[in-house]
């Protein structure tokens, strides 16, 4: 209980800046439990989905491919979920279909993420606000009160805490976002290797229903 009346008046004496930087932790946790949350039901088992789809696409067994996809899951087997729907329905261009499912899978996955990118850049700067606010304060404590440098020291040393608050949720925004940015890239080179996966065996139907 100690600790925590400590660090509540730590808090206090970093000035009013501290509830905006402290708003953009809470904005930071909520993300990225969203994210997590959102990922984990986005990801799928691509190494299943591959080796059970690719014998059914070689096949020609259109429905067995989507059922697959279905019971896989994941962003990647959406997207050819869809394709293969539209391909069954007599939409040659899939390719043209699979390009615009993934672009609305890839928004769908990039959403937030710019949030945090704003956050790494602001919180910094909300911090330095901070303190400039209380030296300008600590200033003028000691134009009132000549001939005590402590009322100075003592109030850049609080100010401070503004700026190290600032550091610590820029510093933690950066992780987050560098840790969802990596699962980004992992999900759309999934969803790119499905797609030309699909595209392939739809080029290799054509040409057998013009041969």
């Amino acid at each position: 209980m100690d600790f925590f009346w400590e660090c509540f008046a730590v808090f206090q004496k970093g000035g009013p800046v501290m509830y905006l930087i402290l708003a953009c932790s809470l904005i930071v946790a909520a993300i990225g439990v969203e994210r997590y949350l959102y990922y984990r039901q986005m990801k799928g088992d691509m190494p299943d989905l591959v080796a059970k789809i690719t014998p059914a696409l070689e096949s020609r067994d259109w429905e067995s491919s989507l059922e697959i996809c279905r019971q896989t899951g994941g962003v990647a087997a959406m997207v050819a979920a869809k394709g293969i729907q539209y391909f069954q329905r007599g939409a040659w261009h899939v390719e043209s279909v699979l390009e615009g499912e993934a672009s609305l899978a890839v928004a769908g996955l990039k959403a937030n993420l710019s949030h945090l990118d704003t956050i790494v850049t602001i919180a910094p700067l909300l911090g330095l606000l901070g303190t400039v606010i209380g030296m300008i304060g600590s200033f003028s404590v000691m134009n009132i009160k000549s001939g005590q440098p402590l009322a100075i020291t003592g109030g850049v040393g609080e100010a401070l805490v503004a700026t190290a608050s600032g550091l610590c949720v820029a510093t933690f925004a950066m992780v987050v976002y560098s840790y969802f940015n990596h699962r980004l890239d992992s999900m759309i080179t999934d969803i790119e290797k499905i797609c030309v996966l699909l595209l392939g065996q739809v080029r290799q139907e054509k040409h057998h229903e013009t041969a």
